[in-house]
């Protein structure tokens, strides 16, 4: 290596020596080189290592052209282009038997997974065991299977590509329901929240109120005591200016007069005091299962408000009233199933009109239960359907669902919210969700399905069953939330009517087996607990209703009953 850092070869250096120095050809630099002997020059050992390698390379790539003598050689541009195949080779071309290396191979023992040549079938892969097939037969097989995999790998991986794009969109539909589900988590927060306030706000009010009431009493008691005290007082104060002014005589001549001044402090009266009163505390409810944050203990009663219809066959009249329902003009409709009579009353009881009786749409056969929607549209039972009247009584339509044809159907219970309808059929035992134009929404199947159905604000199905003496509520799903015993004084009891309040109370109309006239209805929380009775003393109560005003209404058999809740 020069001192250009330019190497060159042994040969080509004593070449290129003149005299001491060496010009390099390709720099032009010169290099001194001592005692006119190139070896003093220094070695390229880079330059050594990789010639060394490249014989060591070559000594390699001739040993496998050696074994390779007999291969056929494609250039790499013609690799997608060219095809050899067996059938094409000539006896030239085709690879040598191992064993036989003057036969050419032809056959393919698919038994032993072998290429072998004529003479191989014939001496060593004979007999019904082998299954020798011709090359060009066995690469068109083998290609054909390689070819069928491959375009199932197609279909798999066009499968693949489908599924991922269903995998991205369930995730976008799961971020879209996650961030939806938080809003509506947020939303129902600020509702309950401020549920909570209003709550806050009126039980304050009220222990306020209950607080100035008997403050006041107190302030009466205060006051009438210390009038007593002043009154005394003078008494006192007459005596003694009569004993320290007048002598003895005198006082003996006034002895009467003092003597009944003094009798008149007897007469003195002080209110005692009256430590009940000054407890005011207040129940708190929890909240998380929906009941109302708190309550004054004291319990709600109904009272009696009015009453219409007795018994008999006349307008006005009932046999066996089982059902009312109230518009928003507070007229009244009431189902008489005796009579299979639909009628309609003011709401102070005065008799209107009736649907008439008979086959056609606009008629009833045998109506039973009846529900008034929002917009004062009236939802009548009527054995099979489901007919529906305006405020007047005047037909509008009617839905089966298609269902009138099966035997087993008997509606017998009906109730509606503000978008949806539920129909109790105790003949195949189900309550179907509708619509209000009558398309089905779901269909919950229960073996305690009987007369009296109810829709609560949470979306629950609560109904009853006369025989076992139960309550229960149901989820649109069918999930049971509760399945309770009604009771009357200890003792297990039939329930009928039922009746959803809007802060989720139940009332349920009880009948007492043992006594006549002692039937009640009671108030239930949302979980199915009992709460208090409301109304005692009724001929037998079946389904309520709410007023406009909020009074309820009550089919009592012979009459209808309207109570106003204190």
């Amino acid at each position: 290596m020069l001192d250009c850092q330019h190497s060159f070869c042994f040969k080509c250096l004593e070449k290129m020596m003149s005299t001491n120095k060496i010009v390099c050809p390709v720099c032009r630099t010169e290099t001194l080189v001592a005692d006119d002997r190139l070896q003093s020059l220094s070695p390229n050992f880079l330059l050594i290592y990789l010639v060394d390698e490249m014989n060591k390379q070559q000594q390699l790539i001739g040993e496998q052209l050696s074994t390779k003598k007999d291969h056929r050689i494609i250039p790499a541009h013609e690799l997608d282009t060219s095809r050899v195949l067996a059938a094409d080779l000539t006896d030239a071309d085709a690879p040598k038997c191992r064993k036989h290396g003057d036969h050419a191979i032809c056959f393919h023992c698919e038994t032993c997974n072998m290429l072998i040549c004529s003479k191989c079938a014939i001496l060593e892969h004979r007999g019904d065991e082998h299954n020798c097939v011709d090359i060009a037969d066995s690469m068109k097989s083998f290609r054909t299977s390689v070819t069928d995999i491959l375009q199932n790998f197609g279909k798999n991986k066009q499968k693949f590509t489908s599924t991922e794009q269903s995998i991205e969109r369930a995730r976008n539909r799961l971020q879209c329901n996650v961030a939806q589900a938080c809003s509506d988590i947020s939303s129902k927060a600020e509702e309950e929240i401020a549920k909570i306030r209003n709550k806050a706000e009126r039980l304050t009010a009220r222990v306020k109120k209950l607080g100035q009431e008997r403050d006041s009493e107190y302030r009466k008691a205060f006051m009438h005591n210390r009038d007593q005290m002043e009154r005394g007082d003078q008494i006192v104060t007459a005596v003694n200016d009569l004993m320290r002014q007048c002598d003895d005589f005198e006082l003996l001549e006034l002895e009467p007069k003092v003597m009944h001044h003094l009798e008149l402090q007897k007469e003195l009266k002080c209110e005692p005091v009256n430590h009940g009163p000054s407890f005011i505390g207040v129940q708190c409810q929890r909240v998380v299962i929906n009941q109302d944050l708190g309550k004054v203990c004291d319990s709600e009663k109904w009272q009696l408000k009015g009453e219409f219809g007795k018994r008999g066959t006349g307008d006005g009249e009932f046999e066996y009233a089982v059902d009312v329902a109230c518009f928003s003009n507070g007229d009244i409709a009431v189902t008489d199933t005796t009579q299979k009579r639909l009628s309609l009353f003011t709401s102070t009881g005065q008799f209107k009109s009736s649907v008439p009786q008979g086959p056609d749409c606009d008629q009833l056969n045998n109506p039973w239960r009846v529900a008034v929607s929002s917009e004062d549209l009236l939802f009548v039972t009527d054995k099979k359907k489901v007919k529906v009247f305006d405020a007047e009584l005047e037909f509008v339509c009617e839905f089966t669902e298609g269902l009138s044809e099966i035997s087993e159907i008997a509606l017998t219970g009906i109730a509606v919210d503000n978008q949806r309808v539920a129909v109790a059929d105790d003949g195949r035992k189900i309550i179907s969700v509708h619509n209000l134009n009558g398309s089905l929404i779901a269909m919950i199947s229960n073996e305690m399905v009987k007369n009296y159905v109810a829709i609560s604000n949470k979306e629950h199905l609560i109904f009853t069953n006369y025989q076992e003496k139960r309550m229960l509520c149901v989820d649109f799903e069918g999930s049971e939330v509760f399945n309770v015993m009604t009771e009357l004084n200890g003792e297990p009891a039939s329930p009928t009517g039922v009746l959803c309040d809007d802060d989720d109370s139940i009332y349920v109309a009880v009948h007492e087996s043992k006594a006549f006239g002692a039937d009640e209805v009671q108030k239930y929380d949302s979980g199915g607990a009992f709460t208090s009775t409301v109304a005692h003393g009724l001929h037998m109560p079946f389904q309520m209703a709410f007023t406009p005003a909020g009074d309820v209404v009550i089919a009592d058999k012979h009459s209808v009953k309207i109570f106003e809740r204190m």
